[in-house]
């Protein structure tokens, strides 16, 4: 037995924040944002949009696109940096206003690998049997975390939901995926606040040594990718799409290059809503799917590294 995506959604919010707005903010300017990154805007979630309320209407246009009832589903996993509250899980609370219950919801942590580790726990899930209808959402509010007057975060992140319908399948659908963690590296990119007693310990807001996560991420992608590979028993000639989280336009042309591919086969969506976090691959993906670029039949590598560090891959016959 296999685990399909067979079906993809997405949701950005309203509100759109661009480089020459940031430009007013702090000491850049739109030019140097694109150079550097690629990003030329973001969307940030409204006062009272949190975690979930992105979440619902990407699983909901997901289960829409796969054709499947939401009383199908019988797994429901969220990935997130940003939950709706310390507990419960976000997870349980998208179940509760997707009106359905029962079957097991939680959150995963991993940071921008985050919908990696949730998709490769759900391929587990229903290759043993235990879930026949799984989704899986990437999913965040990252403007919480963000220092508007830091110059060197608060151009790189947005808001944002992305989410798959995965189903079981005598046909292969996701065909291997690797995991990696190594917490030696936990100080160069972080949120360390944490409450306690009613208040907020340590700095809440994000942390990152640019050019150090920068050299571990191209080294991390290039090697998790080959190991992928690998683990499937393909060549890198063999992937038709790149789908790689969507951080900084350099890290993705390196990856790109290191599997010889052509960024004409890369899906790139950083320019339009920047790093999402956790959510940055599934509304790649979607955006790839919806625009018609990619087809049935056709081999995926999805990608992402984050805070922990934590870095993945997943290998997709989609």
């Amino acid at each position: 037995m296999y685990s399909r995506i067979a079906g993809t959604g997405s949701y950005l919010p309203e509100k759109i924040l661009t480089n020459a707005e940031l430009a007013q903010r702090v000491d850049t300017t739109d030019e140097w944002i694109v150079s550097r990154t690629g990003i030329r805007q973001r969307h940030i979630a409204a006062e009272d949009q949190r975690t979930s309320d992105l979440a619902l209407i990407a699983v909901e246009r997901a289960l829409e696109a796969a054709g499947v009832d939401k009383s199908e589903v019988d797994l429901l996993i969220v990935a997130t940096t940003t939950p709706d509250s310390i507990f419960p899980s976000t997870a349980c609370t998208l179940q509760n206003k997707l009106g359905v219950h029962g079957f097991p919801a939680f959150d995963i942590q991993a940071v921008c690998a985050g919908f990696i580790y949730a998709l490769s726990t759900a391929d587990q899930f229903v290759k043993s049997g235990a879930a026949k209808c799984a989704v899986v959402v990437g999913a965040e509010t990252v403007s919480n975390l963000i220092n508007w007057e830091d110059r060197g975060t608060c151009i790189l992140f947005g808001d944002g939901a992305g989410a798959v319908v995965l189903t079981a399948s005598e046909e292969p659908g996701i065909l291997a995926t690797q995991l990696h963690a190594d917490g030696r590296y936990s100080g160069i990119l972080k949120t360390d606040a944490r409450p306690k007693q009613g208040e907020l310990v340590g700095d809440p807001y994000v942390y990152m040594e640019g050019n150090a996560v920068f050299k571990f991420a191209v080294k991390a992608l290039a090697e998790v990718a080959e190991s992928t590979l690998a683990k499937a028993g393909l060549q890198k000639s063999d992937v038709d799409w790149l789908v790689p989280h969507q951080a900084n336009i350099r890290i993705i042309e390196s990856t790109a290059k290191h599997l010889h591919m052509s960024m004409d086969n890369v899906i790139v969506t950083v320019d339009m809503h920047g790093n999402t976090s956790a959510a940055s691959i599934p509304l790649a993906l979607d955006a790839g799917v919806r625009s018609g670029k990619i087809q049935r039949g056709q081999t995926l590598l999805m990608e992402g590294i984050g805070g922990g560090f934590a870095w993945g891959s997943a290998l997709v016959k989609y």
